[in-house]
């Protein structure tokens, strides 16, 4: 129940955020025109139909801080881990039940308030979804430093509250409550990314706390942690001594990790899907686990390529720019390895099974990117242009986007007991897949040539002038990829509703959540708990009966499939499984 909380609040948000987007866009493909529509919609934002460069600034960043925290976070996270982490490690329910709930109410709050900032006087926090000072810190700097910059502190301190509370029992319950046989080496890869996803929200989390509280002194009480040295129109200000760049220490540190908060859970969904539908045991199982805490360790010593702009020290610059160049190893593997699993498989291609793969697609096309950027001599031309908001919507936001709705589609019939209509989510992958790329592809282009993100027309440089035609290009493919989701919400609210019923293993797969009844019930599992035996990718085995064998199956019933390394050192088991291949091998290989 609470995994359909989150996920039906992340999809509201989601809309929320595109449509912020589209009225950006609109501004963005055609500076000049009026549309009488948006003053009817935004009021005195949108005098005349144009929207005000102001309230530009707010769509900005109330777009960004919905799709980055409460999108791919909260809806993403909070869905699969609440769904699968019981469900996948053999547990009757989370480790604490009640902190659960808590961690839902706290995330819908924070929605609540975010969205609450549209309708006051001074309108929402508009200084980028970064928040950087003195626009944050000084409430009367501009209309949206006011009221709504003061919301959105509030609203993100509630969120990482409920983050916390979640990851905190994502955490216990993985330790803690595994089923009989479920060790470490057993548990499905998506558990391992939602357990090292949560252990990085606990870590980094309470950083941007701690950084939210100094700028509320900074607003509220006259102390100068970010400030210094700033005169207002005629006003000098009294504040001496402060660094916005401390801010951005403190909100980097969170602020890279939250790229793999948003990123691994994804990768972890899409590491189960394609090795389902490719029916392949997933390639390189350990080393995807190696890379997963890799990725965990290493994103705690990059932050700092944030921040190549800031007239940091070169040798620092280049301490960051190679760590950052090596936490590509860990994510080269995991690609390498989804291409291994798809290498000759017996790929179905499901929904679900598509968008996994257009994941892996935005991950090598958006990371290769990351190259360019993880460099400092090439970062400081390219930061501040269109070259950074391609990379990081192809990266992060195309990919985890992907990795979700991968997940809504596999995991659908578990959660509602319905089937999802396969051919609109065809359509809805190939519409949504191609204008991904139409809308973010050509932007690399603009920001190779100098063009600045987050400025309000192109019409402001001369240079600019010739990107016009392909922003308004640009802004019709973000137009019909709005309209694709149309498909997806269909879909799903019709399902749900209407659906076909669902068996209870529809995808032939391995994990423990397919064991349980389609109709749920209090515990999950009626009766005892199934013991585990096995990892979760035997798949497409040489001399099993069929092309899976579920986790819950015994080696003793299995023993014309079973392999030497399956034992993990039981030498008890090794030695009859000696004895049986003993006296039927002979007899199998005459037969063949």
């Amino acid at each position: 129940m609470i995994a359909k909380q989150f996920l039906i609040t992340g999809i509201i948000m989601a809309v929320i955020a595109m449509g912020l987007s589209i009225l950006f866009r609109l501004q963005l493909a055609w500076p000049d025109k009026s549309f009488p529509l948006l003053e009817s919609f935004l009021g005195k934002w949108a005098e005349g139909g144009r929207i005000k460069p102001d309230f530009y600034l707010a769509l900005v960043t109330i777009h960004g801080t919905i799709m980055v925290f409460f999108v791919l976070t909260a809806g993403l996270s909070g869905t699969f881990s609440n769904l699968l982490i019981p469900l996948q490690v053999g547990a009757r329910d989370m480790a604490s039940p009640f902190l659960n709930m808590l961690s839902y109410w706290f995330f819908f709050s924070a929605c609540v308030i975010m969205m609450g900032s549209f309708f006051i006087q001074t309108g929402p926090a508009s200084a980028g979804w970064t928040i950087y000072p003195p626009l944050s810190a000084i409430p009367k700097a501009i209309d949206g430093s006011a009221m709504g910059m003061t919301m959105w502190l509030i609203s993100m301190v509630l969120f990482v509250a409920s983050s916390l509370m979640g990851g905190i029992n994502y955490v216990t319950t993985v330790l803690n409550m595994r089923t009989k046989g479920m060790d470490l080496w057993k548990m499905p890869l998506t558990i391992w990314a939602f357990f090292l996803t949560a252990i990085l929200g606990i870590l980094s989390f309470p950083v941007l706390v701690a950084g939210v509280v100094l700028l509320i002194f900074d607003r509220s009480f006259g102390t100068s942690f970010y400030l210094s040295d700033i005169v207002m129109g005629t006003q000098v200000l009294p504040n001496e001594g402060g660094s916005p760049i401390l801010w951005q220490h403190l909100f980097w540190f969170l602020g890279h990790p939250e790229v793999y908060i948003v990123i691994m859970p994804a990768l972890g969904i899409s590491s189960e899907i394609i090795s389902v539908n490719s029916r392949k045991p997933i390639f390189g199982y350990h080393a995807m686990i190696y890379s997963l805490i890799g990725i965990t360790t290493l994103s705690f010593i990059v932050w700092g390529h944030h921040m190549f702009v800031t007239g940091m020290n070169p040798l620092l610059g280049g301490v960051f720019m190679i760590t950052t160049l090596i936490i590509a190893v860990p994510s080269a593997v995991k690609t390498f390895n989804y291409l291994a699993t798809l290498w000759r498989g017996n790929i179905r291609f499901t929904p679900a099974m598509l968008f996994a793969i257009g994941l892996v697609s935005f991950f090598i096309s958006g990371g290769l990117t990351g190259i360019f950027l993880g460099n400092a001599a090439l970062d400081i031309n390219l930061h501040d242009t269109y070259f950074v908001v391609a990379h990081f919507h192809l990266v992060m936001g195309s990919a985890a986007i992907f990795g979700m709705l991968a997940g809504v589609y596999h995991w659908f019939p578990k959660m509602f007991g319905r089937m999802m209509n396969a051919k609109l989510g065809y359509l809805h992958f190939w519409l949504t897949f191609i204008c991904a790329y139409l809308v973010f592809f050509p932007l690399h282009f603009l920001g190779l040539d100098g063009v600045p993100r987050r400025y309000y027309a192109f019409t402001e440089f001369e240079f600019m002038n010739k990107w016009l035609t392909v922003n308004v290009f640009v802004t019709w493919a973000a137009i019909i990829a709005a309209l694709a989701q149309v498909a997806f919400l269909f879909n799903f609210f019709y399902s749900i509703f209407r659906g076909k019923k669902a068996p209870q293993n529809p995808w032939e797969a391995n994990t423990l959540e397919w064991t349980t009844p389609v109709e749920h019930l209090h515990g999950n599992w009626p009766g005892e708990i199934p013991t585990v035996y096995r990892w979760p990718y035997d798949y497409s085995k040489p001399g099993a009966e069929e092309d899976f064998i579920p986790q819950t199956v015994p080696f003793s019933q299995t023993m014309s499939s079973n392999l030497p390394h399956d034992f993990e050192g039981n030498t008890e088991a090794e030695e009859i499984q000696k004895d049986w291949d003993a006296k039927n091998k002979p007899a199998t290989e005459e037969a063949e």
